[in-house]
């Protein structure tokens, strides 16, 4: 995390920056280029707190653009300047850590230094944001649900009540809280039926679950834990324990996160086609089958169209393989940008891909497909003087209440393209019905 001055901090901004000099803090609309100072600390004002929103540099006085450079002197060396970490984290606001601050220059430290009509900025590029937690608290107490909320009052949790179970599963289904404090005794729903009933959201991150009650039995422990709780909390709790108990959740929770990212970028990995980053084989195929099955329910056109690049061996033998990279980079741009969000193009390997098209009627599908193919033949490579690179394209169809199998469609795709590349290339060429 670094600031970066552009002359010094904007005026407005001038009661939350303060220096630390000798000792004290020192009002400075401009930062010192002396080493005395150690320590810049910025304030909360007016409650405009900066909430987390990944890495970005953002101008604090974006609202007072500088309308004329300072006339102080060029920077001419950097220094980094230590900040104070928030005493309350995972608050969704930025954790400061170090500032690089030009130095160089003379920099006036009260009001009347300042040159009339300055405007100075101040930019700080954020990271390492912590994400908000959000509470669902379910106590049929009032009581109870006060207690709870004042032991949590001192933390940035956004807190969620509810009075009984079926208000907890509504609030639940809504909101989706990373954490839910409940008792075990509800109107309605006992605190393990709550867990399993949250248990069975497949469709929700990991939640963290704990039991608060004044049940002490171990088989009432194991009972709860078994029913789905992370945690288990007896009455009458000790807040500082609570909130203990709470921050074992939230690790747990952001390594679930962790997880869950991973395995996401995983599974983009496993279907994207590393060169051109078009889906692959797998993905075009999985899509398909989906796609076919509605087809054959709703009755709609489904084309699979099957393309080769002409001559692109001799591309590869004659220019390099970067050479070759790049037509294969050129073409699958061009799919990007001319498949509709109905359809699906992707790579299949080497210099063949693959279209999946549905809702075109028969008469159009020649037209649609020979747009891929003029695109293409209209590039001009910066390889051999001008190189023009073609393509031929073999369609396959199916309209009905029986769906083919995919892959026989591919086949059938795969015949009409070598009937258009022995007809010369650069062509299309379409199996009826």
């Amino acid at each position: 995390m670094s600031i970066v001055t552009s002359g010094a901090i904007c005026w407005r901004w001038k009661r939350t920056c303060f220096l630390r000099k000798n000792g004290r803090n020192t009002f400075a609309p401009l930062a010192s280029r002396t080493s005395r100072a150690n320590a810049l600390l910025i304030f909360r004002h007016r409650r405009k707190f900066i909430r987390a929103g990944g890495s970005a540099t953002l101008n604090i006085c974006a609202h007072s653009r500088p309308k004329e450079h300072c006339s102080f002197a060029e920077p001419s060396k950097k220094s980094r300047l230590p900040f104070p970490n928030p005493q309350s984290r995972g608050s969704g606001l930025l954790r400061l850590t170090a500032a690089t601050m030009d130095e160089g220059f003379p920099l006036p430290l009260n009001e009347r230094d300042l040159p009339h009509g300055k405007t100075f900025v101040c930019e700080i590029c954020m990271t390492d944001a912590a994400p908000q937690l959000r509470v669902l608290v379910v106590d049929d107490s009032p009581v109870s649900r006060k207690l709870l909320e004042h032991a949590l009052s001192s933390e940035p949790y956004p807190l969620l009540f509810a009075k009984n179970g079926e208000e907890a599963l509504r609030l639940f289904s809504k909101h989706k809280p990373e954490l839910v404090i409940t008792d075990w005794m509800l109107p309605d729903l006992s605190g393990p039926e709550l867990c399993e009933r949250i248990r069975t959201d497949a469709h929700s991150s990991y939640t963290y679950i704990i039991l608060v009650t004044s049940i002490t039995e171990k088989d009432s422990v194991v009972e709860g834990l078994s029913a789905g709780a992370d945690d288990y909390l007896t009455k009458p709790f000790d807040s500082n324990e609570l909130r203990a108990r709470i921050g074992v959740g939230r690790r747990i929770i952001g390594l679930h996160h962790e997880i869950d990212a991973k395995n996401k970028l995983l599974m983009e990995m496993a279907n994207t086609d590393p060169l051109t980053g078009l889906p692959n084989r797998r993905a075009i195929e999985e899509w398909a089958e989906r796609q076919l099955r509605g087809a054959a329910r709703h009755g709609f056109p489904f084309w699979v169209v099957h393309v080769d690049l002409d001559g692109f061996k001799k591309i590869n033998d004659s220019y390099g393989h970067e050479a070759g990279d790049l037509v294969l980079k050129k073409f699958a741009e061009i799919l990007k940008k001319n498949t509709r969000a109905s359809d699906i193009s992707g790579r299949m390997g080497g210099d063949e891909f693959l279209l999946v098209m549905t809702h075109v009627d028969g008469k159009n599908i020649h037209l649609a497909v020979d747009r891929f193919r003029k695109h293409l033949a209209s590039e001009k490579f910066l390889f051999g003087s001008g190189t023009v690179v073609t393509a031929s394209f073999g369609i396959s169809g199916f309209q009905g209440k029986e769906p083919p199998d995919f892959s026989m469609l591919v086949r059938r795709a795969d015949q009409a393209l070598y009937c258009a590349k022995r007809a010369g290339g650069n062509q299309v060429k379409i199996e009826s019905l």
